[in-house]
């Protein structure tokens, strides 16, 4: 067998690959397509998130510059925010419970609260889909990254032995690529870590606006009761 002298060419990226063992190999490709899967969900939620938020904020402050909140409602009725959501449960629920004659006013208040407190929790679920994606790759891709090297350091010193050459020209492309995968899944880790806290700190801001124009909403209704 003839042994692999390193050289510039057979220590490019591409070439570490296409020597790479099967299983090296497989790994390799396996933590590149994480890292384009991490790469797409977080450009996609990053956009999402922040075009949300903008929405967010004009619908918040139209909605208190708003005379008549049925009218506001009736407007908004089909938005997708989780804002307009969660004032649909509101309107809904207060139009349930107002509508007989006898109105159970504490009943309707704790109502009020749990359809409210259920429509924020369903819409920061939906808003968090996926970031699970990007915590299971950073916990995993260096451990799998390092699977990778392990199994090319072995198969490089199994070729040592066969070769019986020691010399680092010998040595070091079966050591490269061994650690290239390594790199790989440092690669598709890091971002994918700082993504998620990233990520996951909007989608706590969203849900510390909508916690806070449910209990706005919930002050005017239960005033609304009062005068009643």
């Amino acid at each position: 067998m003839t042994p692999t002298i390193a050289t510039d060419a057979t220590m490019s990226p591409i070439s570490l690959f296409l020597q790479a063992d099967i299983i090296v190999k497989i790994v390799m490709l396996g933590l590149i397509a994480a890292s384009i899967w991490t790469w797409s969900i977080i450009i996609v939620h990053g956009l999402r998130l922040r075009r949300l938020h903008a929405r967010t904020v004009r619908f918040e402050r139209d909605f208190k510059g708003a005379e008549d909140i049925d009218n506001f409602y009736t407007a908004n009725r089909q938005s997708d925010l989780p804002s307009a959501k969660v004032l649909a449960a509101g309107v809904g629920e207060w139009r349930r419970s107002t509508s007989g004659k006898a109105i159970d006013r504490d009943g309707t208040r704790t109502r009020l609260a749990q359809a409210m407190a259920t429509a924020a929790d369903a819409e920061v679920d939906r808003l968090s889909d996926r970031l699970n994606i990007l915590a299971t790759v950073g916990s995993v891709a260096p451990f799998v990254g390092l699977f990778g090297t392990v199994w090319g350091i072995m198969r490089a010193f199994t070729n040592i032995a066969a070769q019986q050459n020691t010399s680092l020209g010998v040595v070091a492309p079966g050591i490269a690529e061994a650690l290239f995968a390594t790199a790989l899944g440092l690669f598709a880790a890091i971002p994918a870590v700082i993504a998620y806290n990233r990520l996951t700190h909007g989608v706590n801001r969203i849900e510390a606006r909508l916690h806070r124009f449910a209990d706005g909403f919930h002050g005017t209704l239960s005033r609304e009761l009062e005068a009643e």
